[in-house]
């Protein structure tokens, strides 16, 4: 498969979305970041992603994050794809996911594992702590650097 440049060279991230690379609502997360220059991508597996993550809940959630710097917000798991939607102008994304229950989105979109190993928040909104706040712009610059999303 080829690799799709998702985010133009020149966008600055005031947004990053962290995610499983294994995840099935992969194939629908490039039509919304298409939408939004301003939202970089960042596998889940990326040092600066695991950094972030720790320091913004001394945990790393496998999960689908998304941190917005300006907003000072970070969603997890479905509020993240919700959110995301949302700002793309496409809620309909995913039908019958985003609008379920975490439960039935969880198990949809394989973000989250089921696992007694996974720590963290699965789901929700959250204020951006001050430690993550200062890992932000290394998080930004990694998802400036990585500028394909999915190949």
């Amino acid at each position: 498969m080829t690799a799709t440049r998702i985010r133009p060279n020149d966008a600055d991230c005031r947004a990053v979305l962290v995610y499983d690379g294994e995840c099935p609502f992969r194939s629908a997360t490039p039509s919304a970041l298409r939408r939004l220059p301003e939202v970089g991508t960042l596998s889940w597996y990326d040092e600066p992603a695991q950094r972030f993550l720790e320091a913004q809940f001394d945990a790393t959630p496998f999960a689908m994050v998304l941190a917005d710097i300006d907003e000072r917000r970070v969603y997890v798991g479905p509020t993240a794809a919700r959110e995301l939607c949302e700002r793309a102008g496409v809620p309909t994304l995913v039908p019958g996911l985003v609008g379920g229950t975490v439960e039935s989105i969880d198990t949809a979109i394989g973000c989250t594992v089921e696992s007694t190993e996974s720590s963290g928040p699965r789901h929700g909104t959250y204020p951006l702590s001050d430690a993550a706040e200062a890992r932000f712009e290394t998080l930004a610059a990694a998802a400036e650097q990585s500028p394909l999303l999915f190949g």
